[in-house]
């Protein structure tokens, strides 16, 4: 009688799974899948799926989506009595067809701007528009926006308030009305105030107050967006857990709206995302143009690790972990502030190959499964 070897013995079953069980490569996604979203935001090419391989890797590993830019004001009403949701239909087509949790980004943002709107200067008007256009965007995503960030970067690095074009023509009373707004166009959304190195002291204080002022003249606040544009050595992780601490005793969920750490020098030591702010460059602020040295790459996995360790310490306060770009090659780092260099702020690289920055984030999901 012919031998017949183990893994030979039924042919139909070893097409289907094969001599060994294998589990599929744990994702982000899946790995976070019971803590807290993990989001991704996504440029231009990318809403319209211009490259296959991109799709394949953000379908597979992320499930939330921000767009990076095309909801920003400027876009969506570029003129005072025209919108255009082109584009912005087809992020949100793009979520819904992958069951992904789509984040609205941003209604009111002292930049991008339309001309339009940075001339106006009457405060009956600066009313009629943010009545319009929060009304308008809000209303026309009803039910399939999850949440919003209705006022992004209010704050100087102070704490106090920036003096933006809303402030100037409506004071303090704008951030209410937003909120308000918002809440009327959509009372289900979840509604964020966003904002950048607001794990900060000084800046937090700042925040917290804004919060509470919101909160208690009737505003609806869901929650607090920290960026997360930081450094491989600060902010700190102590700075870090004691803003989720405090935000969160206000009532809320923190997410970390727009994540990803810079490698390179700062000029000036230049700190947050002022898109605003320009430097001269030079060879010593752009070290690695080539590729980024494994002392480096071993720094930035280490630093993903101590801060997931601790968004995995506080799962039950944050509702949103989201990367500020797919890859590396995409990064706005690359031209902020200082145009032309070469960053490697995020787990995957410009070839769309997982960094051990990734393997340091899935390690700590791994090791207690």
């Amino acid at each position: 009688m012919k031998f017949i070897k183990p893994c030979l013995f039924a042919v139909t079953t070893l097409l289907t799974i094969g001599c060994t069980s294998q589990k599929d490569p744990l994702t982000l996604k899946d790995a976070f899948k019971k803590d807290f979203y993990i989001g991704t935001a996504l440029d231009l090419n990318q809403i319209n799926e211009k490259n296959p391989k991109e799709d394949s890797l953000i379908r597979k590993e992320f499930n939330a989506i921000t767009a990076e830019n095309i909801m920003k004001s400027m876009y969506v009403h570029p003129q005072k009595d025209k919108y255009d949701f082109t584009l912005s239909d087809k992020f949100v087509a793009y979520g819904e067809k992958n069951k992904m949790f789509v984040h609205g980004h941003t209604l009111i943002w002292h930049s991008q701007l339309a001309p339009w709107m940075e001339k106006i200067a009457d405060s009956t008007e600066m009313k009629a528009f943010m009545q319009d256009h929060i009304t308008t965007v809000v209303s026309k995503y009803k039910g399939r926006i999850g949440s919003w960030d209705v006022v992004n970067e209010a704050l100087n690095e102070d704490g106090t308030l920036r003096q933006s074009v809303f402030l100037k023509t409506l004071g303090e009373k704008y951030l209410v009305d937003a909120f308000k707004l918002a809440a009327k166009a959509d009372p289900k959304a979840a509604l964020y105030y966003n904002d950048y190195n607001i794990e900060e002291p000084a800046k937090r204080a700042g925040a917290i107050a804004l919060i509470k002022k919101i909160k208690a003249e009737g505003g609806k606040v869901d929650g607090v967006g920290i960026q997360g544009h930081w450094r491989l050595g600060s902010p700190s992780i102590e700075e870090i857990e004691k803003s989720i601490l405090e935000y969160s005793a206000l009532g809320i969920k923190v997410a970390f709206t727009e994540l990803d750490i810079t490698v390179l020098p700062n000029p000036w030591d230049l700190k947050g995302a002022d898109v605003n702010q320009k430097f001269e460059g030079s060879e010593k602020m752009n070290p690695y143009p080539k590729a980024l040295p494994d002392s480096i790459q071993n720094k930035l996995a280490e630093r993903y690790a101590s801060i997931f360790k601790l968004f995995l310490k506080h799962k039950d306060k944050i509702s949103r972990v989201t990367f500020w770009g797919v890859h590396d090659g995409q990064s706005w780092l690359n031209d902020w502030p200082i145009k032309g260099r070469t960053n490697y702020p995020l787990p995957f690289d410009a070839h769309l190959k997982h960094k051990k920055a990734y393997d340091s984030v899935l390690k700590l999901k791994e090791t207690k499964e």
